[in-house]
């Protein structure tokens, strides 16, 4: 098959964001917030198909990270692997995330974004949530009820079970095997089910994108318009400098190989906003198109998607700073050390919460001392940013998933170096032109 055809559906997506992303815009500008298109255009077919698209890749994440984590824990060849892989996953995507928000606070100091800003004319009314204590969220790692992990979409409580489970089938024996064989057939059958999902993704997208600009206008922007370049150049350090850098360093890869193959998982996560819902083209991108071994990716994409908010840590720094001088704040050297180090450990401290964004930066502006009203500044466009951050996360996701597997022995460099290696076109189209038999 030839590299155009390959290449097709990630045209099309892209082609998807921008038209969806245009008439956003147009929609915005000229149609009428009461009127025929704004009822059954932007909040009738425009949110019905971006809400099925996410549900139908939502649906995918629980049984896609049991099935496949379980298959992974009995592929390893000794439990020891399994937690050394853990550390190591913890400390990268813990230190990648304490680089991300030291990034982002020297670029917001250097640009001082909210220096002027009115705020006498701004609605600045704000209630945070609260982070739970540190020893519940060690509690609730364990589930209580396992199903109800599943139901609720608890991503750590869901890994822990799988581990378990897997632990479980292994130390079965003979008995473990066959239900280890139904786990390896339900793999495939529901990786099969994400590649249909995928081929459905430039309708999906087109109409996130269309209705996220027709209801966030261009107008929210230009008033913080520092805060939000600020921001955004801090994610771009981030993915195109970071990670390359930490993956020439740490296994030698040659980085564009990632980048070039990045474009899939990438813009589903700027479509949907999350990491979550991105969990099954990650997945899929990471061991087909990337060469990692299940055994590595069931276990550090479901861990990445829950504790690794390089983006969302970002956003923390670059808000601070903005917040602080908004109000006129004077923050030292200690204080942002202070965030540094709140920021880093509430990224796993507050895995599992709704809203973990907010509650982070809550906690935050707490422990320096500044006003929580003041994220009611920003929270207008943060569903654009909240696009790029998890853009940011999932490429972080996949570039510690591609470091760890190749420091096991667990990574395809034939894959991992062919541009074209587990391209949604090429194994659709095997399925749908098999081979012809010799008679």
């Amino acid at each position: 098959m030839s590299e155009t055809n390959q290449t097709s559906l990630t045209m099309k997506i892209l082609i998807a964001m921008l038209g969806g992303a245009v008439l956003g815009v147009l929609l915005n500008l000229f149609v009428s917030e009461e009127g025929l298109l704004q009822i059954y255009l932007i909040d009738g077919l425009l949110l019905v198909v971006g809400k099925i698209f996410v549900a139908s890749l939502k649906m995918m994440v629980v049984p896609l990270v049991f099935v496949s984590l379980v298959g992974g824990v009995t592929s390893l060849s000794d439990m020891s692997t399994l937690g050394r892989m853990s550390v190591k996953a913890i400390a990268f995507y813990l230190f990648t995330t304490a680089a991300a928000i030291t990034i982002a606070l020297s670029l917001a100091v250097a640009v001082g974004p909210g220096e002027g800003f009115d705020v006498a004319d701004k609605a600045v009314e704000f209630t945070g949530k609260e982070a739970p204590p540190l020893t519940d969220v060690f509690i609730n790692l364990v589930p209580s009820n396992p199903i109800e992990a599943m139901a609720t979409g608890n991503m750590l409580q869901i890994i822990v079970f799988a581990i378990l489970f897997g632990i479980a089938i292994t130390l079965a024996g003979e008995r473990g095997k066959h239900v280890l064989r139904l786990f390896n057939d339900l793999d495939v059958v529901i990786m099969k089910m994400v590649e249909v999902i995928m081929k459905l993704a430039p309708y999906g997208v087109f109409a996130l994108l269309a209705r996220t600009f027709a209801t966030q206008g261009i107008d929210l922007i230009l008033p913080l318009g520092a805060y939000f370049l600020t921001l955004t150049a801090a994610l771009a350090i981030h993915a195109l400098g970071t990670y390359p850098v930490l993956l020439r360093i740490f296994s030698g890869l040659n980085p564009l190989h990632l980048l070039r193959k990045m474009r899939d998982p990438a813009t589903f996560a700027f479509s949907t906003a999350s990491s979550g819902a991105t969990i099954p083209v990650t997945m899929r991108t990471v061991e087909k198109r990337m060469g990692v071994d299940n055994s590595v990716a069931s276990f550090t994409v479901p861990l990445g998607a829950t504790i690794n908010m390089d983006g969302t840590a970002m956003m923390q720094g670059v808000a601070t700073v903005f917040i602080a001088n908004v109000y006129g704040i004077d923050l030292g050297i200690g204080d942002y050390l202070m965030v540094v180090m709140t920021a880093t450990l509430a990224s796993i401290g507050t895995a599992a919460v709704p809203g973990v964004g907010l509650v982070m930066l809550t906690m935050v502006l707490n422990q320096v001392g500044l006003p929580v009203e003041g994220i009611a500044l920003i929270i207008g466009i943060d569903r654009l940013l909240d696009m790029m951050r998890t853009a940011v996360n999932v490429t972080g996701d996949c570039t510690v998933s591609c470091i760890i597997a190749k420091g096991e022995g667990a990574l395809d460099l034939a894959v991992y170096n062919d541009p074209d290696a587990g391209s949604v076109e090429a194994s659709t189209g095997d399925l749908a032109h098999p081979e012809p038999t010799e008679a």
